[in-house]
């Protein structure tokens, strides 16, 4: 019985042995039942299925690896190794690696980003700001050396050679790419810009995966110049089309979507010359027209033109009234004798009425005269220059006597009333 007996610390160790070299590197399924994020970084969980369980660790270096987090009731995909914890007996499953059951962990860390980030408000339309209609500085943060950059500074020169482009190299694949492309917004952010083009061509969902950092996504929120995402081919969405201001599906194609072409502003130019040189014409002969109207209103109501139409006026009306009395005294030319004689009659007839009337005034007159009646005895009495009859004056009042040539002051000295 000695013989097969042991310690327990050499029990522990035999397991150790045992479990260690028998499970490495092998992978288990199973739901996750907990898991803590240490800060020390590293993770501590336990997966389980419908009877058991298993402790599970990963260690700071490969979380740091991994592009998602797992989450309670999550079916995953675990890789790692048995290990003993000899003092206690105890095992636990040492991982190196989680997957998603029945997907990438790409694509998981993916839709876990765009929801954290939609909840956040990165992909609000009303925060979108405009692109510019009219550009004239442009920065391309993308690879120097890259197909992308000479496709666009290709198109560039076709469409709209006058701009000024300013290439922010950056990586666009690999570790420290999404650490670079920060920076490279950050700097053309300071440019003063009119729009920021970030991108690169295409390739696969890991090459293209800088694009779908959390930290990528930061940066173009909280740029002030307005950015377009162009990475990648049409069937290519990342994480930055959704945040970026607008999204191209091809460098490209952001070109295209962003700059004028220079031929067609050229051709609608023409098109406007031709609307604004008609639309001058068609102005200029109404002015003229107008002011040939003015003219002619001037010159009606002009002093000088309202004179020469009145001497004209005046002219006709002078030779019409020539005319008219040539005609009158041709007419009544035949009639003068007549008339004359008639005229000699009637002056000799009204001469000798007259005459007939001048002697009868005068003989009234003489018969009116003063002195012819004074002589006849009579004169006129008057007192204080007042003209009065002689039953008026009282005895001693003084009185005068006049005529046409003589005039006597007197004084009544005697009165008798010869009518009693």
């Amino acid at each position: 019985m000695s013989q097969n007996m042991m310690s327990v610390s050499s029990l522990n160790t035999k397991i150790k042995s045992l479990l260690e070299a028998t499970f490495m590197h092998i992978l288990v399924e199973g739901e996750v039942a907990s898991a803590t994020y240490h800060t020390s970084g590293h993770l501590y969980f336990s997966i389980k299925d419908k009877e058991s369980s298993v402790k599970c660790v990963m260690w700071r270096s490969a979380v740091s690896r991994m592009k998602f987090r797992i989450e309670k009731g999550m079916h995953i995909v675990v890789e790692g190794s048995v290990s003993v914890y000899t003092p206690r007996g105890e095992y636990q499953f040492q991982t190196v690696r989680i997957e998603p059951y029945g997907k990438g962990a790409l694509a998981l860390a993916y839709e876990q980003l765009k929801e954290k980030l939609k909840a956040k408000g990165y992909f609000d339309a009303h925060r979108k700001k405009a692109i510019p209609k009219y550009i004239n500085k442009i920065a391309l943060v993308t690879a120097k050396d890259s197909a992308a950059l000479h496709d666009m500074l290709k198109i560039i020169e076709k469409r709209w050679a006058l701009l000024e482009v300013t290439i922010v190299d950056t990586l666009v694949q690999g570790e420290q790419a999404s650490s670079q492309i920060v920076r490279g917004l950050q700097y053309a952010d300071s440019l003063g810009v009119d729009v920021i083009v970030v991108g690169r061509g295409g390739g696969s969902a890991e090459d293209l995966w800088c694009f779908n950092e959390e930290e990528v996504a930061d940066a173009l929120f909280a740029l002030n110049t307005p950015v377009v995402s162009a990475v990648g081919h049409e069937v290519d969405v990342v994480i930055s089309d959704f945040v970026a201001d607008l999204r191209a599906p091809t460098p490209s194609a952001a070109i295209e979507m962003i700059l004028p072409d220079s031929q067609e502003i050229l051709y609608t130019l023409g098109e406007y010359m031709e609307r604004l040189k008609h639309t001058i014409q068609q102005k200029l002969y109404q002015t003229l027209q107008e002011l040939k109207h003015t003219e002619e209103m001037l010159l009606r109501s002009s002093p000088l033109r309202q004179l020469r139409d009145s001497q004209v006026e005046f002219k006709r009306l002078e030779e019409e009234f020539g005319r008219v009395m040539e005609h009158k005294i041709e007419r009544y030319s035949s009639y003068l004798p007549q008339l004359q004689k008639s005229f000699t009659q009637n002056i000799h007839f009204v001469l000798q009425q007259k005459e007939q009337y001048l002697e009868y005034v005068d003989k009234k007159i003489k018969m009116s005269d003063p002195k012819t009646e004074y002589q006849k005895g009579w004169a006129q009495i008057s007192r204080n220059s007042k003209v009065i009859n002689l039953d008026m004056l009282q005895i001693n009042e003084k009185f005068s006597l006049e005529d046409a040539s003589v005039k006597i002051e007197a004084v009544c000295l005697e009165r008798r009333d010869i009518t009693r």
